[in-house]
């Protein structure tokens, strides 16, 4: 029984502070286990975000090795963050072999800091030949090591033999890097020489959905690509809008009950869950935590969520959009700046001083997002996100953000030189005190794929199976562009507070184009996006292209976030991830086809055939209802082997010799659309074919039956 379903009553919390974090190397465990002069190097190496030095690591891997074993630890992994958008480990055990041959529990410094891997089989994008297999893992000091499943994993980066960058997460902690730098020397202007680090914090809301495992593996394109390649659309959906936000059903609970103590014990601050729009669909809400924690903790979040489902008897979905007709599922990346000192530079704050500075900062945002819209929209590519992205249930292609009414009005009179009167409140740039006005002073617009809500801002276009990597990337380096740019220009300042009010009106007015309060899913706003200049890249074959345009190869370079190589790297293995995911459901729909639906309508077609055959021989009976459905079953029938041999000449023509992007171009505009043609026939089909005879469980019992 579940550790939080049996604790007393009277004392609520007790069990869960026991259980929080009890599974991480935490900084308490530290302080406890290691003599006080290492423990002091290793906190001012963690803070700092550097590297460890050898001269401590040893003292540190044994006792992370005693504290590992004590919770029945047997091995130890690097545990790291490929191009994959998966985790990756490979477990060695503790055991080291004695002359006399029996065996010792050991790990060193060395193996603590760094391991060696086969690297030949991760995505590398050109960066290196099959046979070229030796990679690096780094020990990430910032990120807390864990137990798991018996094995002490390690968050590590992944590194080639050359030095480029082969994960996500590497890119990631250099992007804090430079944010850290360029957000230092702005407060520096700020006469706040004190901080030491400042760092991107991150809450990641997931999305899901949960089915039953036994239908679930009765549908091979469940199983194989993580979607419903075929399904008409049930009686009822999410018409009632009774599951959002509704009474979670035992099992569910009981799920999420047990969701939450894994990874309480893995110290992921589990926080909100709750039932979401679609039926069989829920979300799961973390608190805050440094991106990069939080970017292993989501990792976590996503493996867990399969794992304990696969306990329950459950299947836990994904993917973007696993059923068509009812919404698909997001990852909602909440995005905020803190000091070591505790500040939320995104916090409007209650003196002069810090309204200054909280503008300065919002503006570099404001300049980020519309200078490096284009990379936002690519941080949030791929096949699966594509089925989800404008479809009235999350964001559209089109980049812009909400400031709120409150907030909008602010900048405009600060762009005109106009007071802002609000309570008694007049409004001067660092003068006279800004309105401060909490998370809830606007309403939210759900429609924005950018959104200020308080003291952060909400990224929603993010898919649901993304790693929050990418997008954070994007962020971090785009504000820390401006961030430069700002520190540049006011350092040289003769007049700090005239220069400051000056940029602060200069850079809303050329960047207000980005800003939009109204309805993101109307044909109006897409208009107006247009003439605004935005871009609205509404697939990922438009949009990767982007990725590695002159601009912003400019951007990531001089930031030192990615060589050129690693970028156009990053390319490749996202617009093959794009022809492989979409060649892999195409396959899978002609297999079913031809396996599953073909067969299963031709005996229902030969049980009418039959009934119709009997009833012509006796007077008397009346056979037009035969006559109609063997009619109508036969002409679908003969559409649908059209669509599939339509489908199959299109997965041939996609081995004639095209460029990468020609290649992706060709699976978007033809694979796709004959992948859609098939379906449509098929889910017809599905609607008037007898259920004792259709091979895949509906919709009604995917979505219904938990």
């Amino acid at each position: 029984m579940s550790t939080i379903q049996t604790q007393n009553q009277s004392e609520p919390h007790k069990k869960i502070t026991d259980i929080f974090a009890s599974h991480v190397f935490t900084d308490e465990v530290m302080r406890e286990r290691l003599p006080k002069d290492i423990y002091m190097n290793l906190r001012h190496t963690m803070q700092k975000g550097k590297a460890m030095p050898y001269e401590i690591a040893g003292v540190v891997a044994n006792a992370m090795k005693e504290w590992a074993i004590s919770l029945g630890a047997t091995h130890y992994s690097h545990w790291f963050q490929p191009m994959t958008g998966v985790t990756a480990q490979k477990h060695d055990s503790f055991i080291s072999r004695r002359s006399d041959g029996r065996v010792i529990m050991e790990f060193s410094g060395k193996e603590l800091v760094k391991g060696e891997s086969d690297a030949s089989s991760f995505p590398s994008g050109g960066l290196r030949c099959t046979f070229e297999a030796r990679g690096y893992t780094i020990w990430d000091t910032t990120s807390y090591a864990f137990v798991k499943d018996g094995t002490l994993c390690i968050p590590t980066a992944f590194c080639a033999y050359s030095g480029h960058a082969l994960d996500k997460k590497t890119p990631l902690l250099r992007s804090m890097d430079t944010l850290d730098i360029e957000a230092r020397r702005i407060l520096k202007l700020f006469g706040k020489d004190d901080v030491q680090r400042v760092v991107p914090t991150v809450g990641a809301e997931q999305e899901y959905f949960l089915i039953d495992k036994e239908f679930a593996q009765k549908r091979p394109d469940l199983t194989i690509t993580g979607r419903t390649l075929f399904g008409a659309r049930p009686p009822k959906g999410q018409d009632l809008d009774d599951h959002y936000f509704g009474n979670i059903k035992p099992r569910i609970m009981a799920f999420m009950r047990e969701l939450d103590e894994e990874l309480w014990k893995l110290g992921v601050h589990a926080k909100t869950k709750h039932n979401e729009v679609a039926p069989a669909q829920y979300e799961f809400a973390p608190l805050f935590t440094i991106a990069n924690i939080a970017t292993d903790h989501n990792q976590l979040v996503m493996e867990m969520l399969k794992n304990v489902a696969d306990k329950h008897d459950l299947m836990c979905l994904l993917h973007e959009k696993p059923f068509q007709g009812v919404n698909g599922s997001g990852k909602h990346n909440n995005w905020a700046l803190s000091t070591n000192k505790g500040g939320n530079l995104l916090e409007p704050g209650d003196c002069p001083n810090e309204n200054a500075q909280f503008l300065l900062f919002l503006v570099a945002v404001i300049k980020a997002v519309d200078e490096y819209q284009d990379l936002l929209r690519v941080s949030a590519a791929s096949a699966s996100n594509d089925h989800r992205l404008g479809a009235n249930e999350a964001p559209p292609a089109i980049i812009s953000m909400f400031l709120g009414d409150e907030l909008t009005d602010i900048m405009e009179a600060i762009e005109k030189g106009k007071d802002y009167l609000k309570k008694e409140h007049k409004i001067e740039i660092g003068v006279t005190q800004l309105p401060r006005f909490a998370a809830d002073s606007t309403d939210r617009n759900r429609t924005s794929p950018f959104a200020f809500t308080g003291n952060k801002f909400e990224f929603r276009m993010p898919g649901s199976t993304f790693s929050i990597a990418g997008p954070n990337i994007v962020l971090n380096t785009a504000v820390a562009s401006s961030l430069r740019a700002f520190a540049n220009e006011l350092e040289k300042a003769k007049d700090f507070k005239y220069a400051l009010g000056e940029l602060i009106k200069r850079e809303y007015s050329l960047h207000k184009r980005i800003i939009f309060s109204g309805n993101n899913y109307s044909k109006e706003w897409e208009i107006e996006a247009k003439k605004r200049g935005l871009f609205n890249l509404k697939s990922t074959n438009e949009a990767l292209p982007h990725l590695i345009s002159e601009k912003n190869e400019k951007l990531f370079t001089e930031h030192q976030v990615f060589s050129c190589d690693e970028l156009h790297s990053r390319f490749e293995i996202l617009t093959e991830g794009y022809i492989k995911t979409l060649h892999i459901e195409a396959l899978t729909m002609v297999d079913i086809t031809n396996s599953q639906i073909i067969p299963s309508v031709i005996t229902y077609q030969k049980e009418i055939a039959k009934l119709l055959s009997r009833k012509k021989q006796l007077e008397g009976f009346n056979s037009d209802l035969e006559e109609y459905l063997l009619k109508n079953i036969s002409s679908l029938s003969g559409e649908m082997l059209k669509k599939l041999q339509s489908l199959e000449k299109q997965i041939t023509d996609t081995k004639k010799d095209r460029s990468i992007e020609n290649q992706a171009k060709f699976y978007h505009d033809k694979v796709f659309t004959a992948m859609n043609d098939l379906r449509a026939v098929v889910d017809e089909l599905e609607q008037i074919v007898a259920k004792k005879y259709w091979p895949l469980p509906s919709y009604a019992c995917l979505l219904f039956s938990v």
